[in-house]
């Protein structure tokens, strides 16, 4: 306790910690992200997301995958009303991520009231807006993109044809949503782990991500095996997601770490 109420100590101490810090660390806010870590965090993503989407939506990648899947079940969604699929992984799955939401909202909760855990308010709020920000953005392109789920084209047994996304859709054809995955989205949003640990415990940043990721693809396969979803759609929802973790964080948390050292250290 005595040293680190020594100013001098405490300024050693700081700069210690701020010289251990990863090279690609901001010292002045967002605009000091530098280009290793744009490269690593958009555009290699980005280069990814292009790349799928151009294979699945262009090349009609969507429908070799869910002409197999569909001919695995007996040319039928036999699993769209399966217990497993639709009650634990759709249903049940859905109230996790809400309430995994709420657990977050009473630490915040709790560092606003609690001295001790002031520290953690501001990648708490991150995790919070995020995680919400980017489900909602997923769930309102659903209203405009009208996008059919499989299961309702006549190549599947349903009733319409494939219209894609950029193409002219007919006025009475009605409307649809199913594009981007809201129910993946809700796994997806998470990989806001991946910063909200960057910031805080870098060890933990990739284990948040594989978490998230994990949790998103449980979800979106178990919708396209029901007939819900083709694979873009979950594609597309992970981008939104990605992006959405990665603009809050350059707003929320980039500062974050060196000022949470520094506060320590005084």
């Amino acid at each position: 306790m005595q040293s680190i109420a020594n100013p001098s100590v405490g300024r050693r101490l700081q700069q210690i910690h701020l010289d251990a810090l990863p090279s690609d660390e901001p010292s002045v806010g967002p605009s000091a992200l530098g280009a290793r870590f744009h490269r690593q965090h958009l555009w290699l993503p980005v280069t990814a997301f292009v790349g799928l989407s151009i294979l699945l939506m262009g090349l009609h990648g969507d429908q070799w995958l869910a002409d197999r899947v569909y001919a695995m079940e007996g040319h039928a969604w036999a699993l769209q009303s399966d217990y497993v699929i639709q009650d634990v992984f759709h249903a049940g799955g859905r109230q996790a991520s809400k309430v995994g939401w709420y657990v977050v909202l009473l630490f915040f909760a709790a560092s606003l009231l609690m001295r001790p855990m002031a520290r953690w308010r501001r990648p708490l709020l991150y995790l919070l807006l995020s995680t919400l920000l980017a489900t909602a953005l997923v769930g309102w392109m659903k209203r405009w993109t009208h996008m059919d789920c499989p299961w309702d084209l006549v190549r599947y047994g349903g009733q319409k044809a494939y219209y894609g996304l950029f193409a002219q859709r007919p006025l009475g054809l009605g409307s649809a949503g199913c594009f981007p995955a809201g129910h993946a989205s809700a796994g997806y949003a998470w990989v806001a782990l991946y910063f909200f640990f960057r910031a805080t415990s870098p060890g933990w940043k990739w284990w948040g991500f594989g978490f998230a990721l994990g949790l998103g693809m449980t979800f979106g396969i178990a919708q396209q095996l029901r007939g819900a979803h083709f694979l873009s759609h979950d594609v597309w929802a992970l981008m939104i997601c990605w992006l959405t973790a990665l603009a809050l964080y350059r707003l929320m948390l980039a500062r974050f770490p060196r000022a949470l050292i520094a506060g320590m250290a005084q």
